[in-house]
């Protein structure tokens, strides 16, 4: 497992420090879901904030919790982002001690260049052996699922590849020359939340009861916290029109079915969450599932 979490800022907010706080509070609460690597990736110009929707790109990644590898130094940058993508990661593929490996990732595909995070586990091997993804630098399954997803921006491309995921999956990721728009998919088990403040920003983490904790300890006041169900996938982000300020908003939506290994159904899933949250995700489970030899034929067991 790993911990997801990120934010599209809204140019129209009073304070562009608040979102900054929810941020990096969310990447301290994420190091539940991971601790062998953590980083965070900053995008774009916001409006308003000194850009006009552009800007450049700013990975920062290293081994151990969050809170060691994020920077005060950071802030004036993440105050202006269009985008913030965060990652803590458990190393269950790959090193914890080789950066290719950590989070987010940036991946060169064709025609697009995307910089994505990801909690989960696949099969890569069954993914390569059908899609036949570009070359990988590391050892995760992330890496050849955000290739095969650069530069696919319909909709329906984009599902017919998270349909043919099999494993634990959530993603989110952003093309390098599209920093104004994410892309949020939850494929089987592994969960992801979405929600919104009253500023209009919009978020995404991997746990609902982050965005209490926020609450509990900031200002902020979230207008809307949804734990989306398996096989969704979301653009979310602001429509680049000449002119105009857009407040950040959900752009597609889609939904796919997704699929599990029945060795992919462990409690550990829902690591952090309360009793209540992990028991009403269970109960809308709706991936299928392969079995395999010494599964549990889908069944969820507690050690």
């Amino acid at each position: 497992m790993c911990g997801l979490f990120g934010v599209v800022r809204s140019p129209f907010a009073a304070d562009p420090g608040r979102a900054s706080d929810v941020f990096v509070m969310l990447g301290a609460l994420a190091e539940e879901r991971g601790t062998d690597a953590a980083g965070l990736a900053l995008l774009g110009a916001a409006p308003g904030l000194g850009g006009a929707g552009g800007g450049g790109c700013r990975v920062v990644k290293g081994r151990g919790r969050f809170s060691g590898v994020w920077r005060p130094e950071f802030l004036h940058e993440l105050d202006r982002a269009a985008v913030a993508v965060g990652h803590t990661r458990w190393a269950a593929q790959g090193s914890p001690a080789d950066a290719a490996d950590a989070g987010p990732m940036v991946v060169a595909g064709a025609p697009a260049t995307v910089v994505g995070a990801y909690d989960g586990a696949i099969d890569a091997a069954g993914l390569r052996a059908r899609f036949a993804p570009p070359p990988a630098s590391g050892a995760t399954g992330s890496e050849p699922i955000l290739g095969l997803l650069a530069g696919r921006r319909p909709p329906a491309e984009i599902t017919g590849v998270l349909g043919a995921l099999v494993g634990r999956v959530a993603l989110a990721w952003v093309e390098r020359d599209r920093p104004t728009e994410v892309h949020l998919a939850r494929g089987a088990l592994s969960p992801l939340t979405m929600a919104v403040d009253t500023d209009q920003n919009i978020y995404w983490a991997s746990n609902p009861r982050w965005f209490r904790e926020v609450e509990r300890h900031t200002r902020v006041r979230f207008a809307a916290v949804v734990l989306l169900r398996e096989g969704t996938y979301l653009k979310v982000g602001m429509e680049r029109r000449p002119g105009r300020r857009d407040l950040p908003e959900v752009l597609a939506t889609a939904a796919f079915v997704p699929t599990a290994r029945d060795t992919d159904v462990d409690p550990r899933v829902w690591t952090g969450f309360t009793p209540a949250d992990a028991e009403g995700d269970r109960a809308g489970l709706l991936h299928r599932v392969v079995r395999q030899a010494g599964g549990t034929g889908g069944l969820l067991t507690v050690a």
